[in-house]
């Protein structure tokens, strides 16, 4: 059975991501692309889980950028190098430079970063996942009503916030977690 969506296409069960913690190892601030480092064996990870019909999203606060601690070009080149790391991998990109107190609804904990790449993309809620390592990006994908996925690495570790509904080693682990508990597609 298909799902349809708007004007009859099909939607894509997501997983957005959190970058800083889980995509890569967590670098306070992170402003020279040699301190990216991705985790190992997300490339690989991310192509099959695009492979078999989901999307990939990163969804990122980055408030060193409002804060004066990085500028947007250096921002710019660590993102490019991570996507070199992991292939290229990602079907979408959201980062919100506001740094607290401004109020922002695209700063994670709010949603907005996750319901506006559901107005870009044809996205299936219901089938879709937040994966990060801090309480902001669980609470996040609570609002935007997406399941959630806690890893272990970054500030996962000392995690202290909301239920999550899946608690993972790491992003690796947490998509095949996903892929397990999500019936398949089509």
């Amino acid at each position: 059975m298909d799902r349809v969506g708007r004007g009859h296409r099909p939607l894509f069960p997501t997983i957005f991501f959190d970058r800083d913690g889980t995509l890569m190892d967590e670098v306070d601030y992170c402003r020279r692309p040699q301190d990216v480092r991705a985790i190992p064996g997300v490339a690989d990870a991310l192509s099959d889980l695009r492979e078999r019909g989901w999307l990939a999203i990163l969804i990122t606060n980055q408030s060193g950028i409002g804060r004066g601690i990085i500028s947007l070009e250096e921002y710019q080149a660590v993102h490019a190098e991570l996507l070199r790391q992991i292939g290229n991998q990602l079907d979408g990109v959201y980062f919100c430079p506001d740094a607290p107190p401004t109020k922002s609804k695209r700063r994670k904990p709010e949603p907005g970063m996750i319901l506006e790449a559901m107005g870009d993309f044809d996205i299936d809620r219901k089938q879709s996942w937040m994966v990060g390592d801090k309480p902001a990006d669980i609470q996040c994908g609570r609002s935007a009503g997406v399941r959630t996925v806690l890893v272990k690495t970054g500030y996962g570790a000392g995690y202290l916030g909301p239920e999550p509904d899946i608690v993972a080693d790491n992003v690796i682990s947490a998509i095949q977690l996903i892929l397990d508990a999500t019936p398949s597609i089509g």
